[in-house]
């Protein structure tokens, strides 16, 4: 495996390890909201902090440490480096079309519902 590659692949997983403990201490949080059970159990610093802590390190060493996963991490890096990326001015480019049809779709359809309220309105008096 390139070196380029293993770090990419480790912050990724790091990160995502990050991202699932938080979201473990945001559950409990909420469940502990809801739940008298939970509230009592999230009363300890151990629960609240630390089950989150422990499962996003368990997430990290599954991820950074089965050889599927980390095979499957390669190809994905590798695939995304295949990648051409637009330049800056081709995006701005097409960030202004994109603009313009939407201001234009905006008025299309704000110009049917005027027009529909209106023949509503007439059918009604």
């Amino acid at each position: 495996m390139d070196k380029t590659n293993s770090k990419i692949l480790t912050m990724s997983f790091a990160l995502a390890a990050l991202l699932g403990g938080f979201t473990l201490h945001l559950l409990i949080r909420v469940m502990a909201g809801a739940f008298g059970t939970v509230a009592r159990l999230a009363d300890s610093d151990l629960i609240r902090h630390g089950v989150p802590v422990a499962f996003g390190l368990a997430l990290f060493v599954v991820l950074q440490f089965n050889p599927k996963i980390l095979t499957w991490g390669e190809e994905v890096v590798s695939e995304v480096r295949k990648v051409v990326w637009p330049s800056g001015r081709d995006t701005t480019a097409m960030t202004i079309v994109v603009i313009i049809f939407v201001i234009l779709a905006s008025v299309i359809i704000a110009t049917f519902d005027y027009m529909s309220s209106q023949l509503v309105n007439v059918i009604l008096k």
